[in-house]
């Protein structure tokens, strides 16, 4: 038996893992590595956050990515050869921050890498009706795998696809594994470059759970502040706070035929960009309309969209709203969210047993590597929907 395959099943029956988790997402800052000992699996999961870091993409890494990056039409041969790429890429960070941990590759069981998203296409989106949904994300595992010599588990998305899903998102899996046993009504709220959240009611089963992608997060503001104030992002929304919402602008971004499907949907910067605003601007009849109140308008229109979906959820009772990802550190949009929420709604940033804001991401992925292990898997049972590829070591 190849050793990696008996390492495996070994793995599957021990009572914890250490997991390092993986996520690099649509805002292309760099890869965020979060350390889990994990233990359990489904309902029953445990996980401690050991270590955590994000290491930054520098501006070379974002514009060889962007080349290709929520594009129709790109480069065939630069599309190949990115992928082992980025795979080789996140293997060197991988290395470089186990040894500025003190940590032997050797103590880790398992890689779980996200990948970087380049596209996403559901098939709401494309107009191929002899397609499915799709969605791509490289970095390929096996460079991975060979490169840190640990088994790697990868390409989350593609089973969810086959499965007859559309990829996104798979917050549900790894929100209902460690939040499931919460004992209150509670909204796991991620704003990354899109927004997305998993309502778990109290005692909920998977099947309970609503999880859906519900519009922009920071896309199209991360966007509008690299091409005209020369920033990755709006620090703290202080951008938007010198600026005035523009009403006529909100109304015209609001009425996206998407913000308005009804959940569970997913989407991404293949939609939400700076075309869609400038289309919005011009449907608004406000070309006039200044930088700083467009950013003020873009950072309520992200809110209104978060609060809108919650609120049609039609839940009774209290509801406590934990937020992660960059848009949880937006001053502006984490007030305009509170603004627009009632009373029995508790907005905070995440901070669960060690999982914050800036991990969850990077957490979840390693807690469905774990279940990828571990799960009893019964194709008939969406509970036990087991995700990923695995990539061994030579």
């Amino acid at each position: 038996m190849n050793p990696y395959i008996q390492s495996l099943y070994t793995l599957s029956g021990k009572s914890e893992r250490i997991i390092l988790g993986l996520m690099s997402g649509t805002s292309l800052d760099g890869l965020d590595l979060a350390l889990c000992k994990v233990s359990g699996n489904g309902a029953n999961t445990q996980c401690e956050v050991l270590a955590f870091s994000t290491v930054d993409y520098d501006q070379s890494t974002k514009n060889t990515i962007l080349e290709v990056f929520a594009k129709k039409t790109v480069d065939l041969q630069f599309l190949t050869l990115l992928n082992p790429w980025i795979g080789e890429l996140h293997a060197k960070i991988i290395n470089e921050q186990l040894e500025q941990w003190g940590i032997d590759s050797k103590e880790i069981d398992l890689i779980a890498s996200h990948g970087q998203t380049i596209y996403h296409s559901p098939k709401h989106f494309h107009e191929y009706s002899e397609f499915n949904n799709a969605t791509l994300q490289l970095g390929d595992g096996d460079h991975i795998a060979v490169n840190t010599g640990i088994i790697t588990i990868s390409d989350f998305r593609q089973k969810h696809i086959a499965a007859g899903y559309e990829g996104a998102p798979l917050a549900q899996y790894g929100d209902y594994c460690v939040f499931g046993s919460a004992d209150s009504n509670t909204l796991l709220l991620n704003i990354g470059g899109i927004a997305n959240f998993t309502y778990i009611k109290t005692g909920a089963s998977l099947d309970d759970l609503v999880c859906s992608d519900i519009g922009p997060g920071n896309t199209i503001m991360d966007q509008f502040v690299k091409t005209h104030f020369n920033e990755d992002y709006d620090r703290d929304g202080l951008i938007a706070a010198s600026g005035q919402v523009n009403k006529q602008l909100l109304n015209s971004l609001t009425s996206s035929d998407f913000i308005n499907q009804p959940m569970p949907k997913t989407t991404g910067p293949e939609l939400f960009n700076l075309e869609f605003l400038e289309n919005c601007v011009k449907s608004a009849n406000v070309t006039d309309i200044s930088k700083p109140d467009i950013m003020a308008t873009l950072n309520m229109f992200t809110a209104q969209t978060i609060a809108d979906h919650i609120k049609a959820l039609k839940t009774k009772g209290k509801i406590d709203v934990l937020v992660s990802g960059g848009g949880a550190h937006n001053r502006v949009l984490m007030k305009n969210l509170e603004r627009l929420l009632s009373k029995n709604v508790r907005v905070e940033k995440l901070n669960f047993n060690g999982i914050n804001a800036d991990s969850k991401e990077a957490v979840l992925f390693a807690v469905l590597a774990n279940e990828c292990v571990c799960a009893d898997n019964d194709s008939a049972n969406q509970d036990n929907l087991t995700l990923g590829k695995i990539s061994l070591p030579l």
